[in-house]
């Protein structure tokens, strides 16, 4: 695949193509995002199951393309820190997120026992995946011990969240704006009148297009990407935890500000917690690719602090979930601020890591 090697192309070239697939992917994560609510209210699937399973699973491709090629290609620092650069970045585009409502803080307004699971099974992983980072690696199957044991918990905490789907383990307090709103005959937890069947396949095509449009942006992202960082000097480890990240973020943005806008709050929170969940998989799928070894041992420790400052936000907004205070900083709940406060300081200490 030479044709596929980006790095005798000029800066500008690779930028401009960079930037393209960018805009590629934001596009179709937007319009991903909207098919997605049209499909929740045809089958009559809840919000949040959407978020995690389907909308997860879509906007997860770019991370796909850039973690599978860059394993292939045999720079592991590149797959496990877009991966996890990727995780800290998509938490962080709930506080942003966050400003839109204004009026009350996200973790006041998304009260589904599911996304309460799932912010938990974040920061139970990526506690995991620093420890393996923090002791190292051993081979095992043709991946590294602590990667097959990533998979378990994965696969551990997706049955868990399945299980709490369509159970009621708690039911949330109703805010006053909700109440107002459910005065009004607008209550945001009511889905809008089932669509008909027939509506169903049209849906899933536009949903697999806009996939396909991800994934392909995706890959070139990685390989560009990967240009970029020998170009600039910035190296595949700070350039993939910040820069790819955010290229490959860029569906989850779009989706969220999407779902925002339209109320479906539960669904931009198991979009984005749903995402980072996949994410945690995709070490292991680097791992089989990766043909050197374990590729944790390969990442060193500057993915230790990456997968940490992805578990400290987690648990910033599960404070924020079961504690339902309505408190807000700047139009934003005093979590959210938390979030990016912390998020800006990790990058800081992840440049001085570089």
């Amino acid at each position: 695949m030479e044709w596929l090697d980006f790095r005798d192309s000029s800066l500008a070239i690779n930028l401009a193509i960079f930037a393209a697939c960018t805009a590629v992917v934001w596009i179709a994560g937007w319009r991903i995002s909207q098919y997605a609510d049209r499909f929740a209210s045809a089958t009559g699937m809840g919000h949040a199951t959407v978020g995690l399973v389907l909308l997860a699973g879509l906007t997860s491709l770019p991370e796909v393309a850039v973690t599978l090629s860059a394993a292939v290609a045999d720079t592991p620092q590149l797959a496990v820190n877009n991966l996890l650069g990727s995780i800290a970045m998509q938490i962080t585009l709930l506080a942003l997120a966050d400003a839109l409502i204004g009026r009350q803080a996200l973790t006041v307004v998304a009260g589904n026992a599911v996304v309460l699971l799932e912010v938990s099974m974040n920061a139970l992983l990526l506690v995991l995946v620093g420890l393996a980072l923090a002791v190292g690696d051993v081979p095992f199957l043709g991946a590294g011990a602590w990667t097959w044991a990533l998979l378990g918990a994965y696969l551990f905490a997706i049955g868990t969240v399945s299980h709490a789907s369509g159970r009621e383990l708690w039911v949330a307090r109703r805010t006053k704006m909700q109440e107002e709103r459910a005065e009004r005959g607008q209550d945001d937890a009511q889905a809008p009148p089932p669509e008909s069947g027939g509506r169903v396949k049209p849906l899933v095509i536009r949903l697999a297009i806009g996939g396909v449009a991800i994934l392909v942006a995706g890959f070139l992202l990685s390989r560009t990407g990967e240009a970029i960082a020998e170009q600039t000097g910035l190296g595949n480890s700070f350039f993939g935890a910040v820069f790819v990240a955010i290229a490959t973020s860029l569906p989850e943005t779009s989706s969220v500000v999407s779902s925002m806008r339209r109320r479906r709050y539960e669904m931009a929170l198991a979009d984005i917690f749903g995402t980072n969940l996949f994410n945690i998989l995709l070490v292991f799928a680097a791992d089989l690719l990766y043909r050197g070894g374990p590729a944790l041992v390969e990442a060193g420790r500057f993915s230790l602090v990456a997968s940490l400052l992805g578990a400290l936000l987690a648990a910033i907004y599960l404070v924020g979930l079961i504690e339902r205070r309505d408190r807000t900083i700047a139009r934003m709940g005093v979590d959210s601020l938390a979030v990016l406060v912390c998020y800006s300081g990790g990058l800081y200490l992840l440049y001085r890591l570089r």
